[in-house]
């Protein structure tokens, strides 16, 4: 267990208040699937959605350190990447689209607060297959892996972006039944739907193009840790096909650690408008704006649904947690429709399911847990490129570096308790040993 770290509640989540005893303590109980009862027409939807949906696994694949291993609750037979042969697609597709309105009614609202533990529903391994399938030509390519708990945990075809059409009932009816945000519990179908319909479906299903003289995508993935404070590591950066960068991505003055090219910038709407204060005084005065950017959202809540009412309506947004604000100046100009992508609720669920199903789901503040902004871009690049090299990740000697890169004084790492630093640290070097990512590490 990671010790002597300050503990906060990340305030990028959208959840109540955190209670006292989870200030400085962060949950060690092993988790167990623990069954709910529910209403009988929401039990209803969710037998006839996993009877017939997208994307299911005959063996639960999982890449956790094996000390964070978990038991899957038992399922009915689906099939995996591991299962298929490599030429034929996996997935089980509904014969209606995923916007198929023959479900005329919402479920009831569910509430987190009805739980004592993560639900244990046959649903919440099932996902949509998208269009989006990154299909490699790259004979080093990290799809090749003969990683067996890779192989089994992967699924190259998950539907990862969420757009106009992707949002009938059928399909809220069966995300109603997970908390944000990896679905839509304790919302109301008509609070997301506008926002929804209007968000474009992409015009280029593949988020990043093959380039000209390479048959390889290469990919740079850079967080903000201390780690990289003096490493020299900016020419190597820059030197990769694309770079990914989130939240307060500083990199005037740090060019040399750092590097100053963006391709992918992955934000939350909170992250996205704090940042730019939080972090002015380090020089991040603007998000990142090169020529060409793709710019990913992370629909955490609520609030990141009415900010992208605004933004792809061009309006002055008049409730919420943005009242007053322009979403779209945020992007100082750079703002490009066919360049924004939303994430998924099913994707981001997958990434939890499948390779970092916190012990904390199984203790009573289940639904504070996510996985970090850090974490689900690096995930994210792990399903659009080919080679992909970490930089600025937490690992076991991070109390040797200082909270940021930019930080201009030695300061502690923050550890947000609605995290799990301790399953990242292990997960990233997991990766890395199975030769799968490269993470950089310093003495």
């Amino acid at each position: 267990m990671v010790t002597n770290m300050t503990l906060k509640l990340d305030q990028n989540m959208e959840f109540e208040e955190i209670p006292n005893s989870m200030k400085n303590s962060t949950v060690e109980e092993p988790i167990k699937p623990v069954h709910h009862q529910i209403s009988s027409k929401g039990e209803t939807v969710a037998k006839a959605v996993e009877a017939q949906y997208y994307i299911k696994n005959k063996s639960v694949g999982s890449l956790h350190p094996s000390s964070l291993r978990n038991k899957p609750p038992k399922q009915e037979p689906i099939k995996t990447l591991a299962d298929a042969p490599e030429s034929h697609n996996h997935s089980k597709i509904l014969k209606s689209g995923p916007g198929d309105q023959s479900q005329k009614t919402a479920i009831p609202v569910m509430l987190k607060s009805k739980f004592k533990k993560i639900p244990s529903l046959k649903t919440n391994d099932v996902y949509l297959k998208g269009e989006e399938y990154f299909q490699t030509v790259c004979a080093e390519s990290l799809r090749k892996t003969e990683d067996p708990d890779f192989r089994k945990a992967f699924i190259p075809n998950v539907q990862m972006y969420l757009y106009q059409g992707l949002l009938g009932m059928n399909e809220w009816n069966r995300l109603a039944h997970f908390n944000n945000p990896f679905g839509f519990m304790e919302y109301n179908y008509s609070d997301l739907k506008n926002a929804v319909d209007l968000i474009p479906k992409p015009s280029i299903n593949q988020l990043l193009p093959l380039p000209e003289k390479d048959s390889c995508i290469r990919c740079a993935v850079v967080a903000n840790g201390g780690i990289l404070n003096g490493s020299k590591m900016g020419k190597e950066i820059d030197s990769h096909t694309y770079v990914f960068r989130m939240n307060g991505a500083v990199t005037e003055g740090h060019e040399e650690d750092v590097g100053n090219r963006t391709s992918v910038y992955v934000h939350t709407a909170y992250s996205l408008v704090t940042s730019l204060s939080l972090f002015k005084k380090y020089g991040f005065k603007n998000i990142p704006k090169d020529k060409g950017i793709k710019y990913v959202m992370i629909p955490e809540g609520l609030r990141d649904f009415e900010f992208l009412e605004g933004l792809m309506g061009r309006r002055k947004l008049t409730k919420g947690s943005f009242q007053k604000k322009k979403p779209w100046t945020y992007y100082d100009g750079q703002f490009d429709e066919s360049r924004f992508y939303v994430l998924h609720p099913d994707f981001l669920r997958y990434i939890r399911n499948r390779f970092m199903a916190s012990k904390q789901l199984n203790g009573t503040h289940w639904a504070l847990y996510r996985p970090t902004n850090g974490a689900f871009t690096l995930f994210l690049a792990l399903h659009v490129c080919d080679i992909v090299d970490a930089y600025g990740f937490i690992t076991d000697n991070y109390k040797d570096f200082p909270n940021y890169y930019f930080d201009q004084q030695r300061t502690n790492v923050v550890f947000f308790v609605n995290h799990d630093y301790n399953l990242e640290i292990k997960l990233w070097k997991k990766l890395h040993d199975a030769k799968i990512i490269k993470l950089f590490q310093r003495q």
